[in-house]
């Protein structure tokens, strides 16, 4: 591919602050149109929260959305990506561990993109990308 993930990446993503409710995370979320905000403590990425996270976190337990912490229930475990790396690389990483989207983080956790399966789909060959969600896709 040749690119790297700074060129394919969203910079600046909407981030929301690790003390934040689950309910504003929720309304960011729609608000931007997002089913995922990476959640950071002073700019370093400690947490990725899916609409699903909150869905099967907070509402199917009958917790209070205006109490939990956005912290809380966010997916710590976390698959990173560096913005100087390549394309190639990217894609590996997603089928490797079956997601479809990667933070963009700095040697030192900062945040600085999110690259996700469609921006890498637009850059590389047909059969690459039906491989690559082929892979991630599986169960």
């Amino acid at each position: 591919m040749g690119k790297n993930i700074l060129e394919a990446m969203t910079s600046n993503p909407c981030a929301i602050e690790a003390d934040r409710s689950v309910a504003y995370a929720a309304q960011m979320m729609k608000q931007e149109d997002v089913g995922l905000a990476p959640i950071v403590e002073n700019g370093r990425l400690v947490g990725m929260l899916t609409d699903r996270d909150i869905v099967v976190r907070v509402v199917a337990e009958g917790k209070d959305p205006d109490t939990v912490n956005a912290s809380d229930v966010a997916s710590s475990n976390l698959v990173t990506i560096d913005p100087q790396q390549d394309l190639d690389e990217a894609l590996a990483l997603m089928a490797r561990y079956q997601v479809r989207r990667l933070p963009v983080v700095e040697g030192d956790g900062r945040l600085v993109g999110v690259v996700a399966q469609a921006d890498v789909a637009e850059e590389s060959k047909p059969k690459k990308t039906g491989e690559m969600v082929g892979e991630i896709s599986k169960d």
